[in-house]
């Protein structure tokens, strides 16, 4: 694919339709006419194969083996890019707790797929036992084996067909939205593929510039596509398949929990650089990359093997979880006055529509078996909705 876009895509025959500054986000820092290794590295590859998609561009920045974001860089945190639901409070954990009566009685184990090797080193001292020493070989697909303070066995991989099939659970919380992303333009000529070249105004510095003819990703649009400008992700794709054919051959479910839209958002594309908006462009390897998440192409991609529910906000998902029980409980056992301001504000940021209450979505594929009434031959393309009751999707009934 990459061989027949370059051929495509003639370099003196783009067209600068856009500049950068047209889909950036945010200001760029103080370091942003930093040359760093990964744009020196970006630049050359540019300039001995022509312009590159901005999946392309999206894989080299996060995850080069040699120079990649996410391989390398501590980015959680406060001293870090981004903070996530886990870090913010311990209620968004709590309230999956009720797992652990589905679960005690199982033998189970825990499978992580983790490409950076700084968050595995991450995990790996937060979850694992210190007495047990953990296994490593870097040549196996299992990379890492360990036992977990309760003495669950954990295992670490790079790739989700690496992972041992059976009745799993499977949980992506912020996994699709790095995921490399195809961005696509409505022209005259019909949709144009951006690319990322060198800006010829200035030789450190990258530029956003369109396609001249169709190139393969085109596929991936839906014929009806009405949306002027449209990202599509063929990795999410493959892997919603590959969950799909488990859950409908050994059972389980899939639970996913990110940015995201129903269809609806167009360019969605941005960085962030310590906790602030940053141009994609600008002194790439040092900030994070993301992309809303297209539920609805997860839907069709699941190809009517499983079921799907959602996407729903994230406050009414842990709402009907139980997330209000479960702050009064902790509100009670607080005896420092700090202690329940902090619950407070995890609370708000978690729950609050204009903070994290809408912004994230959780989307569940689950075997149509089920629900009560599931048929095999239902639409791919439609979330139906369950007539049992599914955990967080439907509202909390106590009895």
């Amino acid at each position: 694919m990459n061989a027949l876009a370059r051929r495509c895509v003639a370099r003196a025959g783009i067209p600068c339709i856009w500049r950068g500054k047209c889909f950036s986000s945010g200001n760029e820092p103080a370091e942003s006419n930093q040359v760093t290794p990964m744009l020196r590295h970006l630049m050359y590859k540019i300039k001995s194969t022509g312009p590159i998609t901005v999946a392309e561009y999206m894989k080299e920045v996060l995850t080069n083996p040699a120079k990649g974001y996410y391989v390398h860089h501590d980015m959680l945190g406060e001293k870090g890019d981004f903070i996530t639901s886990p870090e913010i409070s311990q209620i968004f954990g709590e309230v999956f707790s009720q797992l652990g009566s589905v679960l005690k009685t199982c033998d189970i184990s825990i499978h992580l797929v983790e490409v950076s090797q700084k968050l595995s080193e991450i995990q790996a001292l937060t979850l694992t036992e210190e007495k047990v020493p953990l296994e490593r070989d870097a040549e196996s697909l299992v990379y890492m084996k360990g036992v977990t303070k309760s003495g669950i066995p954990i295992s670490w991989y790079r790739d989700l067909k690496d992972v041992p099939e059976g009745y799993s659970l499977y949980l992506a919380h912020e996994f699709f939205d790095v995921l490399p992303v195809h961005k696509f333009q409505k022209t005259p000529h019909g949709w144009r593929e951006v690319f990322v070249d060198v800006d010829p105004q200035a030789s450190d510095k990258l530029r956003f510039v369109l396609a001249p003819c169709a190139t393969p990703a085109e596929a991936f649009i839906q014929r009806d596509e009405r949306r002027e400008h449209v990202e599509v992700c063929p990795d999410a794709g493959v892997i919603i398949q590959e969950l799909s054919r488990r859950i409908a051959s050994t059972g389980g479910a899939a639970l996913i929990a990110d940015y995201g839209h129903d269809g609806t958002k167009t360019d969605t594309f941005r960085g962030f650089y310590g906790h602030q908006l940053h141009d994609v462009l600008t002194a790439p390897g040092t900030a994070d990359l993301t992309a809303d998440v297209d539920f609805s192409y997860l839907r069709r991609m699941a190809q009517g093997k499983v079921a799907s529910l959602g996407p729903v906000e994230q406050w009414t998902f842990l709402k009907n979880m139980g997330i209000d029980v479960r702050l009064k409980v902790l509100l009670d056992k607080a005896g420092e006055p700090s202690m329940k301001q902090q619950l407070l504000r995890g609370y708000d940021m978690l729950m609050n529509p204009q903070k994290m209450g809408e912004r994230f979505h959780f989307f569940a594929l689950l075997p149509h078996q089920r629900l009560n009434g599931g048929s095999q031959g239902r639409n791919a393309c439609q979330s139906r909705t369950p007539s049992s009751s599914v955990a967080g999707f439907d509202e909390l009934v106590w009895q």
